[in-house]
């Protein structure tokens, strides 16, 4: 891994966390009354580089919430770098849960004190009272657009090793099948006597994933193999494992019929529920860990490369320091160009060549929405250009100028 990817100087660093307490702490305290700044102002600050955080010159001073808004995409109309979103989020104490913003809801852009904020101006008065917004998520804005991961979640592309070693499997097929597919009947083993009718993705388990840094196992790429629906449980007589004049047992198996496929139906094939359940929303941040870096270790679907709002994995976790909301930027591996210019004479060229590399630049942004031990999956929210196998990952601090290039010493 190239490790010239740096962080930025530690007195840069510790005023940047001071800045960012001292905002932090306006805001949960409410110090100061908010006044207007003339956009000429803004506009100078920005010039100046005097601002922690990056404003963006058309952010809007009053905004209408919409169904359908997500709060990366309303955190882009304020901020050149949405994830900074939790900087100028002012905190009003009136509001039960004050991350929670619904459709008809007014967000006000102004000054605290001198620093960018936006506050809440809930619809209505009554959104106010606690019994309103008792179920958290229920009509919320959510970070990123939820739909765009459920495909992910209940058709696993990418697989680690605890899911592999522990999901329900397909352990056999009706009528002597060897492999299975539509209108063929299959059994799983491991789920946990399922109503009928309930469904199930069928997964194929293919290529490993490793690490790599260190060659070690992180996971596997997960095929759709097809759906099944389950027909009833039932109990199956198993020998004893001492010898086959043991007492035998029963273990459940599912009885399902195969209503689509996306490939052969496999024994051994893994199986997981086909509404999966993401769990709670993400509140955006940066990595505990300012000098994260690794790569991309996989793209969903076995593509070359990734886009917008596509899935990818990477080779870091829980144990660097990653949790669910954390975003990193992504940079793309800077070519190696032939200089064959003299630089005696620079109209002529030389058979002498230097070997220059080029920066290696920033090129999207990705969002962590399941976090393992040494593995993570995130969504592509932001991107310049296409996504790679092998890209860096790395603190979003990097490269977030107008430039798009990374923001380290070399």
């Amino acid at each position: 891994m190239d490790r010239n990817l740096r962080p930025e100087s530690s007195t840069s660093l510790r005023q940047w966390r001071w800045m960012r307490a001292l905002l932090l702490a306006i805001a949960v305290t409410g110090i100061g009354a908010a006044t207007a700044i003339p956009r000429a102002a803004l506009a100078q600050a920005e010039a100046g580089r005097s601002m922690s955080v990056p404003i963006s010159p058309t952010a809007p001073e009053r905004y209408v919430v919409k169904k359908g808004d997500t709060l990366w995409d309303i955190s882009g109309m304020y901020l050149k770098d949405p994830w900074y979103w939790p900087e100028i989020w002012y905190v009003n104490p009136s509001i039960r849960n004050p991350h929670l913003i619904f459709p008809g809801d007014v967000l006000h852009f102004s000054y605290v004190d001198g620093k960018p904020r936006v506050s809440l101006e809930a619809a209505s008065a009554m959104r106010l009272s606690p019994e309103i917004r008792t179920s958290d998520l229920d009509g919320a804005i959510r970070a990123i657009p939820y739909d765009l991961l459920m495909d992910f979640v209940g058709r696993p592309s990418l697989l680690d090793r605890d899911q592999v070693r522990n999901a329900p499997y397909i352990v056999g097929m009706r009528d002597r099948h060897i492999v299975g597919s539509t209108t063929n009947e299959v059994y799983s083993r491991g789920l946990d006597n399922p109503a009928a009718g309930m469904r199930y993705n069928i997964i194929n388990v293919g290529e490993q994933l490793r690490d790599p840094d260190d060659g070690d196992l992180l996971g596997y790429i997960g095929h759709f193999a097809g759906l099944g629906e389950v027909i009833q449980s039932s109990g199956a007589v198993v020998p004893g494992k001492d010898s086959i004049f043991d007492m035998r047992r029963e273990e459940p198996l599912t009885h399902m019929h195969v209503i689509e496929t996306g490939r052969e139906i496999m024994q051994g094939d893994k199986v997981f529920p086909a509404q999966a359940e993401i769990g709670a929303d993400f509140v955006l941040s940066e990595p505990s860990n300012d000098a994260i870096l690794g790569q991309i270790v996989a793209i969903v679907d076995g593509i070359y490369v990734a886009g917008k709002y596509q899935v990818v994995a990477v080779n870091r976790g829980k144990r660097h320091g990653l949790a669910p909301g954390n975003l990193l930027g992504v940079f793309y591996r800077g070519e190696i160009v032939r200089d064959r210019f003299d630089r005696q004479n620079w109209s002529a060229f030389t058979a002498n060549y230097d070997r220059v590399r080029l920066p290696d630049e920033r090129s999207a942004t990705v969002l962590l929405f399941t976090v393992k031990d040494r593995m993570s999956y995130g969504l592509v929210v932001q991107s310049s250009q296409v996504i790679r196998r092998g890209d860096f990952i790395a603190s979003p601090r990097y490269g977030h100028r107008e430039s798009g290039s990374t923001n380290f010493t070399r």
